[in-house]
């Protein structure tokens, strides 16, 4: 997406700005590139600073309840220090990173219904004016792909996904925020279990995988939140039988007896940082048998096909389309 808008903090005849991105979804980690396309106004301007921030719409509890804001998780100054003269014309080119634990909204070209954002500040004459914003699409990593097939392969249905303001404790952590992937049960787990969340924490070598299953009660004992981490190596895409590997993951949760939440509710920066007990951390006995390559084809995850298929997509576009007009102005906190 391509924005263009007039740098009102320095009234009429001020500098415009488009930001391209490169076409594509971007990797966890890997390179947003494009450039930021400069229109000098009608006098010359000292450009102090091109900034751009990567911002996210966040779920947080608040008063009882949920509110939503933007949240800005990084920022990158990619240029400054020139001067734009009367009428010029200047692209200027960027490549940065993203975070390791950069939010995925994009599978198998299929969106999950979370809004991610570029937005680009121009900094001229001492004002700042933080203009419109792109919409920024991210792909998996190939070993957050890898799980999410498995899940799929297994019997597990996509039902929603959603950023949480918070820190999940016993982790490495780094953004404000985590990003939960909500799936109904595979049929054999269903007398189990209500519903299975996935959080993925990447890093440079591999990944904190949190999974957070909803118990059912039983005759003598009410339901509760049982939640273990695990971790995966970026190497081991193409060496892991994933089915088997995710599968023992959900079935330590699922006969796991007694107790209440890990992670309990009701925390002030998230459900899941109000840590009351404690849980056992499977971080190296994932080697689960001979590898059985990748085993993901596009278009054919399970999960992908529940997000085509799902009720959400008509929520998804709305929330898109009113982050991206605008509306997130007085959000920011």
């Amino acid at each position: 997406m391509v924005f263009k808008r007039l740098l009102g903090s320095i009234g009429i005849g001020g500098p415009s700005v488009d930001t391209v991105l490169a076409p594509g979804a971007v990797r966890p980690g890997g390179a947003l590139t494009g450039e930021v396309r400069l229109r000098g106004g009608k006098a010359d301007f000292d450009i102090e600073h091109i900034t751009l921030e990567l911002v996210a719409r966040v779920e947080a509890e608040h008063d009882g309840g949920e509110a939503e804001g933007v949240v800005a998780f990084e920022r990158f100054t990619v240029a400054g220090g020139f001067r734009l003269a009367e009428g010029e014309q200047r692209a200027v080119p960027f490549s940065v990173h993203l975070p390791w634990e950069t939010p995925v909204n994009e599978l198998h070209g299929q969106g999950l219904g979370i809004v991610l954002g570029v937005r680009t500040e121009l900094g001229v004459a001492g004002a700042k004016d933080k203009g419109d914003m792109d919409p920024l699409a991210v792909g998996p990593l190939p070993v957050q792909e890898a799980v999410l097939e498995a899940f799929g392969q297994l019997g597990f249905g996509f039902r929603s996904a959603d950023l949480e303001y918070g820190h999940i404790r016993g982790t490495g952590q780094q953004l404000p925020f985590y990003q939960e992937i909500e799936m109904t049960p595979a049929p054999q787990y269903a007398h189990q279990v209500s519903e299975v969340e996935v959080t993925f924490l990447a890093n440079p070598a591999g990944m904190e995988v949190v999974v957070e299953a909803d118990k059912r009660g039983g005759f003598l004992s009410g339901g509760h939140d049982v939640l273990n981490r695990f971790t995966v190596s970026h190497e081991d895409v193409g060496r892991t039988d994933w089915n088997a590997l995710v599968e023992s993951w959900v079935r330590s949760l699922a006969d796991r007896h007694g107790g209440h939440a890990a992670y309990g509710h009701g925390a002030p920066y998230g459900h899941k940082d109000d840590h009351h007990g404690h849980h056992g951390h499977d971080e190296h006995g994932h080697r689960s048998g001979p590898g059985m390559g990748t085993a993901i084809a596009a278009g054919a995850a399970g999960l992908a096909v529940g997000v085509a298929g799902g009720l959400i997509a008509a929520e998804v576009v709305d929330e898109v389309g009113d982050f991206f007009e605008g509306d997130d102005e007085g959000d920011e906190g």
